[in-house]
């Protein structure tokens, strides 16, 4: 399967980068774009769900990767406030 990092600035100025076992999250997110934080959880969420489906459906079983990462993407996101920004600055192949 294409698999794809992507790299976050988070609303204190820190930088992040989370794998993705699909290339879905390219359909989710535009390179360069800031999301609210609780627009950018929930779109990962949905991202890390379909690539977990995908990887279940090509392999016979979902994806631990895809679970850390959006654990890993929940636990950064839970320091910062409702309406902070989040930015999506590029994702690596």
């Amino acid at each position: 399967m294409p698999e794809v990092l992507f790299d976050v600035r988070w609303p204190d100025g820190s930088a992040q980068s989370f794998y993705s076992p699909s290339l879905i999250v390219e359909e989710y997110f535009d390179a360069g774009s800031a999301y609210p934080l609780e627009d950018f959880v929930e779109r990962s969420r949905e991202c890390m769900r379909i690539a977990d489906q995908r990887v279940r459906a090509k392999y016979g079983v979902g994806c631990a990767q895809s679970v850390m990462t959006m654990a890993g993407i929940e636990r950064a996101a839970a320091r910062f406030a409702t309406g902070d920004s989040v930015t999506l600055e590029a994702f690596r192949r």
